[in-house]
């Protein structure tokens, strides 16, 4: 099986949420990206944000966490149907990487994955290359974050 014959182009498959406390703000922050509105409640406040907000890359990580656990579930779930899970290889690369409003503490992000593209590579017979668009929303249908990636298949 490849991805295009079990996900439709424009799909949207919903892969977890993930709730950012103001403990995992800070822990993320305060190792990846110390900024002071990530960091600093006051110094936040003070800041173009208005109080304390998860990184961007905290955001992308997360989605990154969710589609990783989504999959492994996923190949779980078609290898006891008896279907052959598509194969998926490393990504090379993304685009499009847009922060679209900061998160706050106690927001619930709802993440998601649409397939965009899927083509044979002429290059590499026995290879495809997907493109994804990546997306977390709050509850409400806000987006936060969105990106395109592609993601190499092998047939």
């Amino acid at each position: 099986m490849i991805m295009i014959e079990r996900y439709a182009i424009g799909e949207k498959t919903e892969i977890g949420s993930y709730v950012f406390t103001r403990e995992k703000i800070l822990r993320y922050a305060e190792r990846f990206d110390p900024q002071p509105f990530h960091v600093d409640e006051e110094a936040a406040k003070r800041s173009l944000f208005g109080d304390l907000c998860a990184s961007g890359w905290h955001t992308a990580a997360v989605w990154m966490r969710l589609f990783v656990a989504y999959w492994t579930k996923e190949m779980t779930r078609m290898a006891s149907e008896g279907l052959a899970p598509p194969k998926l290889g490393p990504s090379p690369g993304f685009r499009n990487l847009q922060w679209i409003r900061p998160v706050f503490a106690s927001e619930e992000i709802f993440y998601s994955v649409t397939l965009l593209d899927s083509r044979p590579l002429t290059s590499r017979p026995g290879r495809r290359l997907n493109t994804i668009r990546c997306e977390g929303a709050t509850a409400d249908g806000t987006p936060v974050i969105r990106f395109e990636s592609t993601v190499i298949e092998f047939d």
